[in-house]
């Protein structure tokens, strides 16, 4: 009988442009990023590759640090996994690093909290150069009661109002630790860590602000 070693595991991090794609999850027929980054370290490792990521993006969403693991017998430098990827990945997509973690890591399980920005041009023209960037606003928000409605959903709560229908998630609690709003000249800055978020969740948060600060509730109403 042939002794085969247990294999490496690395955790990666991953950039990306999220516009042409359907997400992070592979689906059939569409394209998504975990589909090109799997084949692409496949074939830098020369064997099979199954990527498990931090949390799962929707289809649009940009990131600039998605942490991922895979286990491989490869043996290549972390330069070589990073520089190697690089040159198999379109270029919408890049991976920042390469580091070994021990066999207990999990790239979602092992995360301690994660972080989204929501950034909105609250401008009466619109941009080009942010149209896939930013949500695009002209009517004027008021900041000020964003933040305050911002604070009702701090904590650990039953986000159920918060989720998509299809929402894959066994329970709908989840604690936010920050849900901070700010202003800077015409853009206004939502950005929310939590332990996990729920399909669809920061959209929604999002939108209900939104809403708050165009006056058409009370911040209460969070």
């Amino acid at each position: 009988m042939t002794a085969i070693d247990a294999p490496a595991r690395l955790a990666v991090a991953l950039e990306y442009d999220g516009t042409a794609f359907a997400g992070w999850q592979r689906q059939e027929a569409v394209r998504t990023v975990q589909q090109v980054t799997e084949e692409a370290l496949t074939r830098i490792a020369d064997e099979p590759v199954s990527l498990t990521c931090a949390g799962r993006t929707d289809a649009g969403v940009h990131a600039r640090a998605q942490v991922a693991h895979f286990d491989t017998h490869a043996t290549r430098s972390m330069r070589g996994w990073v520089l190697g990827a690089n040159t198999e990945l379109p270029r919408d997509v890049s991976v920042s690093w390469a580091h070994p973690v021990p066999p207990e890591f999990h790239a979602r399980y092992s995360a301690r909290s994660r972080t989204y920005r929501y950034f909105i041009l609250n401008s009466t023209a619109r941009s080009a150069l942010a149209e896939k960037r930013a949500t695009w606003l002209y009517r004027a928000l008021d900041h000020e009661r964003m933040a305050e409605a911002a604070a009702y959903l701090e904590g650990e709560h039953d986000f159920s109002a918060f989720r998509a229908a299809e929402c894959q998630a066994k329970s709908p609690v989840r604690r936010v630790e920050a849900l901070r709003v700010e202003r800077d000249g015409d853009w206004v800055l939502l950005e929310a860590t939590a332990n996990a978020f729920l399909h669809h969740m920061v959209r929604n948060i999002a939108g209900l602000l939104i809403a708050i600060g165009k006056g058409d509730h009370e911040p209460s109403w969070a």
